[in-house]
């Protein structure tokens, strides 16, 4: 034990060379000072018993840290985190830490022990190793039940300790062999500009050889900072030969400086590219192991992958993804069916919109679902059509009408619009469904929904929130088999192809990555069905507006309108809340009386729920029945206050239970999406 400078402490310190010192010292279990961990010999502590204790290596550290691995800047000593709550995630081993630390401006921190750590690999100064023995990867975990893979990483490369032979010292880093031998720097063919350095992964830059970007920042890079070049350290010396199931001969290796265009997606190869001499085709890596056979959300049929196509075999050349051409004379996804093509990028890019068929599936016919019909044809027309038939969520029969001028204004238990076409309505009761939506299947995959695989199953049980747009409705819904969300008819009825647009003269396309603003409401949208001729876009919550739309401050239908054609300023009002409309946003219009409404306004709270629906939930003991209209405005027997709006009104003649749906909405919000719209 001897005493030495104090290290900016305000008491002279005694060095402890051992733990048994320490321990005689009487500290007990204290923490460093300077990196907050356990402290331990050799050490500093206080002289006079005020519990300050330092870690000689954390005393000695360097106020001013060049690293090899950060040869731009300097990493600095500091006290404290320079943020807002004084905690930071040390770049190395991911771990939090409050105490000292070594920064830099480049968002790089670093424990002390970890700056030091990795400065003395990099120094090739492997003393901190020379204790610790190699670990087979074959060593099972503590439990004895399952494999070291996946239990822990290297520190270095990221990559499961199971995979080499490594170290795991007791503090705590985890390290390949292979990844401490590395050498600093190293001249790779695909960059002879300049060597490689060893760098932390602190800008993620996409690797020349797998074209992948960790943009986690964890782990260590082969990089040239003035070429922002950049290689993964597992792919320094890639496999010379990959095989394949899925192609026939194997793929030989060839680095080249120059990219190249690789033949089985089109897009720009890297400096590593697998060549079929057989075949004549060269490919990226990744692009080794394509599917074969995918069936894509965003077709109905499973696509193929090939090299080239004949453009004569194809009507379109235009990706159905991106909408953008696909050039024939490299690799695509098609259907020979349907003349779909898409660029191999775009279907792949999401594993939730595509699954690979199984090789031993390749020849089995996908299951028409179309075939699970919700009706029984009674009786048919010279046409072929269903004149009276029975519908599985209906007790009466339906008779097919398309007498709109007598029953246009009721709306299709289904899809809850107004009627409109050909439709099937019940002589016994008010029940009303268009003939399309009598016709939708029982089962059916929606290629929007977010359950990989899933199967909606065709309901008309409850009240049910659509998971797309949001309104609440009484209608039917497509309710998932695995999640349990629920989609209304409307939402479930869209496509990802061309669909035409009252408001606009050319077909708009439905983009997945979207940036604007919708020509409907004006709302800023990342999704959204576009003109590829102009600067016209729709949200698909627009683009599902009911066409027409009844509302008591006028007695004929109002008209969804597209644009004003009066330039009279004092005209952009809305006839329902007397407030400005913008002329260049959708609105409700009837031309008989020249009225005008705001959207939201003219379709109201809950417009897809009907009068007379039963609601089973809640409890009250007998079934409640949605009412609009109330004489005389009773009170509500929960809060009191007149039943104005939708309300729940018992049907038993002896209970008077009346109650404000807002006072039995288990759904939060009034509106659906409209709350966010502007119009």
């Amino acid at each position: 034990m001897e005493e030495c400078n104090n290290y900016g402490h305000q008491h002279p310190l005694l060095l402890m060379l051992n733990q048994e010192q320490l321990i005689n010292y009487g500290s007990g279990i204290a923490d460093c000072s300077r990196c907050g961990e356990k402290v331990s010999a050799p050490c500093f502590c206080c002289a006079e018993h005020c519990g300050f204790y330092l870690h000689k290596v954390c005393a000695e550290a360097p106020l001013e840290l060049n690293h090899p691995f950060h040869p731009h800047h300097p990493l600095l000593l500091i006290q404290n985190a320079p943020y807002l709550d004084g905690e930071y995630v040390c770049t190395f081993c991911r771990q939090d830490g409050n105490k000292s630390l070594y920064h830099c401006s480049c968002e790089l921190d670093f424990h002390i022990k970890c700056a030091l750590f990795t400065f003395n690999i990099a120094e090739n100064n492997l003393k901190e190793l020379e204790h610790v023995s190699l670990q087979d990867p074959s060593i099972s975990t503590k439990s004895g039940d399952e494999e070291l893979d996946d239990v822990a990483k290297c520190f270095w490369c990221w990559e499961s300790l199971a995979n080499y032979t490594h170290f795991s010292p007791n503090c705590g880093f985890n390290l390949h062999k292979k990844c401490a031998m590395l050498p600093l720097k190293l001249n790779h063919v695909c960059h002879r500009k300049h060597p490689l350095v060893l760098q932390f992964n602190c800008v993620p830059l996409p690797c020349k050889i797998c074209q992948k970007t960790d943009q986690s920042g964890i782990g260590f890079v082969y990089s040239c900072s003035p070429c922002k070049f950049s290689i993964h350290i597992e792919c320094v010396s890639p496999s010379p030969i990959s095989e394949d199931k899925s192609h026939q001969h194997p793929f030989s290796l060839i680095l080249r400086q120059p990219p190249s265009i690789c033949d089985a997606c089109g897009t720009e190869g890297n400096h590593a590219a697998y060549a079929c001499c057989t075949c004549n085709i060269m490919v990226h890596k990744k692009c080794i192991s394509l599917p074969r056979i995918i069936k894509s959300r965003w077709h109905h049929h499973r696509v193929s992958h090939t090299y080239f196509l004949h453009k004569e075999h194809f009507e379109r050349l235009d990706c159905m993804i991106c909408h953008n051409e696909v050039k024939t004379e490299y690799g695509s996804y098609y259907c020979a069916d349907c003349n779909v093509i898409l660029h191999v990028n775009c279907a792949t890019r999401d594993p939730d919109f595509f699954y690979v068929v199984s090789s031993e599936n390749e020849d089995e016919k996908p299951l028409d679902i179309s075939l699970n019909s919700n009706t029984n044809v009674l009786e048919r027309n010279d046409a072929g059509e269903g004149t009276i038939i029975e519908h599985f969520k209906h007790n009466h029969y339906l008779t097919l009408s398309d007498n709109i001028r007598e029953y246009g204004d009721k709306c299709c238990d289904g899809c809850m619009l107004l009627i409109s076409d050909s439709f099937y309505y019940c002589s016994e009761c008010e029940f009303f469904l268009h003939k399309a939506c009598a016709e939708l299947p029982k089962m059916k995959p929606i290629w929007h929904h977010l359950c990989q695989l899933a199967t909606l199953v065709l309901t008309s049980d409850n009240i049910f929130r659509c998971e797309i747009c949001d309104f609440l409705s009484s209608g039917f819904a497509y309710k998932c088999n695995e999640c349990g969300g629920h989609m209304c008819l409307r939402c479930a009825s869209l496509i990802p192809d061309a669909l035409t647009c009252p408001g606009h003269e050319h077909p708009l396309l439905y983009y997945f990555d979207f940036n604007g603003r919708c020509s409907a409401c004006g709302g800023a949208i990342n999704r959204a069905f576009s003109c590829k001729d102009c600067n016209y876009s729709v949200d698909s919550y627009c683009l599902l507006l009911p066409t027409r739309a009844r509302h008591k401050c006028d007695e004929h239908l109002l008209a969804l309108t597209y644009h004003d054609i009066n330039d009279y300023s004092k005209h952009h009002y809305c006839d329902i809340c007397e407030r400005k409309r913008d002329p260049k946003r959708w609105f409700y219009h009837c031309t008989t009386c020249d009225t005008s409404a705001h959207v939201k306004c003219a379709l109201g709270e809950h417009p897809f729920i009907k009068s007379g629906s039963i609601y089973k939930k809640g409890y009250h003991p007998h079934p409640l029945t949605f009412i609009k209209k109330i004489k005389h405005y009773p009170a509500c027997t929960k809060c009191g206050e007149p039943c104005e709006k939708l309300a729940l009104e018992c049907a038993e003649p002896d209970c008077n239970y009346l109650v404000h749906w807002k006072c039995m909405n288990p759904y939060g919000s009034e509106y659906g999406f409209l709350e966010d719209k502007d119009f």
